[in-house]
């Protein structure tokens, strides 16, 4: 099962978007799936509020813990994490129109009554697992590109 797949099976178990993406990395960083999935965990819906997209938080969270900077003497790493969550974030926002959950979704979930509408119209089914494939797709392209 490719990253994208593993990623939307999760999502469709009843994980949030930001734990889908970050756990379907989790072998490869070396990190326990159960604990990328509680790390993930606060991340979905735009962190409940609308804002970044979970699936776009997970994959800035598989950046991080693959070339993040853990010394703070080390600019460059800094520098080149940087460099990479603004990719990421560009092309997203690029293939997506935004990062923004509630631009995604034409709805803010942060309002109970827009909420109604969110399940109403069950966007968390139809729109939410097309940006955890977006996501996801992205980032194995962007990992690909820098490891050339």
């Amino acid at each position: 099962m490719n990253h994208t797949e593993k990623a939307v099976n999760t999502f469709s178990q009843g994980f949030n978007c930001s734990q889908s993406v970050f756990s379907a990395f989790s072998d490869e960083l070396g990190i326990d799936e159960k604990a990328a999935k509680k790390i993930g965990g606060c991340f979905g819906s735009g962190m409940r509020c609308g804002e970044v997209c979970g699936a776009v938080t997970g994959a800035l969270m598989v950046i991080g813990l693959k070339y993040g900077h853990c010394n703070a003497e080390d600019t460059k790493a800094k520098a080149e994490t940087n460099e990479k969550t603004l990719e990421m974030l560009n092309a997203f926002k690029a293939e997506n129109g935004s990062i923004l959950c509630r631009d995604l979704l034409e709805y803010d979930l942060s309002k109970p009554e827009e909420l109604i509408l969110i399940r109403e119209k069950s966007l968390f089914t139809t729109i939410c697992p097309k940006m955890v494939a977006s996501a996801v797709d992205i980032l194995d392209k962007k990992l690909d590109e820098w490891e050339e």
